[in-house]
């Protein structure tokens, strides 16, 4: 079971150009037979918190139907960041396409400080299941709040993966952090982070895979996309820049 995060450079407020990148990791992903691809937050339009409103939808929207043709044609899970609106309320999301299925919104539900001006706090799940696998997913600063990982942990988590967006010294720290949790709860985890401008801040990459003991496998650098690819059950592990 080939699990990969992309680290991406998105075009600022351009749903349509990001699809069309999306779209370039995703025939990569399937290249290397990946079953889950995940993107970094906001990955859709950018983390622009000011734009959010303007650029929310939800996952019935029609323009994502090529995702689920590409989830029903290559039996891969695709999640990808964008913001969804629900009455006149704004949500950091991530929407999940899987094979056959139903789509998911995973919306983050501890937000930062900063964005309480702009989002709401949403509903998640603790669980994202793939064949025999509990995947946990978080979106960024979730990653920092204990209850959020024992919650993942409690339902039986098999691999915790964060999409962030985050700059040089907030993705020390979540690595920091991840490596912690890694090695806390003996679990792989892996971290998407984009690259480039993003809000008042610049995005500093370093995608990351860590093993269940917390040691570093695999790591993008600070400028470049690419994607990273772990198979759970060999642990084999593939950093690429594309």
């Amino acid at each position: 079971m080939k699990f990969c995060v992309a680290q991406t450079r998105p075009l600022r407020g351009d749903i349509q150009k990001n699809m069309d990148e999306h779209i370039r990791f995703i025939d990569t992903a399937v290249a290397y037979q990946a079953d889950l691809i995940i993107f970094p937050e906001l990955s859709l339009t950018g983390y622009e918190p000011t734009l959010a409103n303007a650029l929310a939808t939800n996952q019935a929207d029609g323009k994502f139907d090529i995702f689920q043709n590409i989830s029903n044609k290559h039996a891969l899970t695709i999640g990808v960041g964008v913001p969804t609106k629900s009455d006149a309320d704004v949500f950091i999301s991530l929407i999940l396409f899987q094979p056959y299925k139903k789509r998911q919104t995973y919306s983050k539900k501890y937000l930062h400080i900063d964005e309480k001006a702009y989002f709401k706090s949403g509903q998640n799940f603790p669980i994202l299941k793939l064949s025999a696998f509990n995947i946990a997913l978080a979106i960024c600063f979730e990653i920092s709040v204990p209850a959020h990982v024992e919650t993942a942990v409690k339902n039986g988590v098999d691999i915790y993966i964060a999409s962030v967006a985050k700059s040089e010294s907030g993705v020390e720290q979540a690595a920091a952090r991840l490596s912690d949790i890694a090695k806390k709860h003996a679990i792989p985890v892996m971290l998407s982070n984009c690259v480039g401008q993003s809000d008042d801040f610049v995005s500093a990459g370093k995608s990351s895979v860590w093993n269940h003991n917390g040691m570093l496998l695999a790591q993008l650098d600070d400028v470049h996309e690419g994607i990273i690819i772990y198979d759970v059950v060999t642990q084999e592990h593939l950093a690429k820049t594309i």
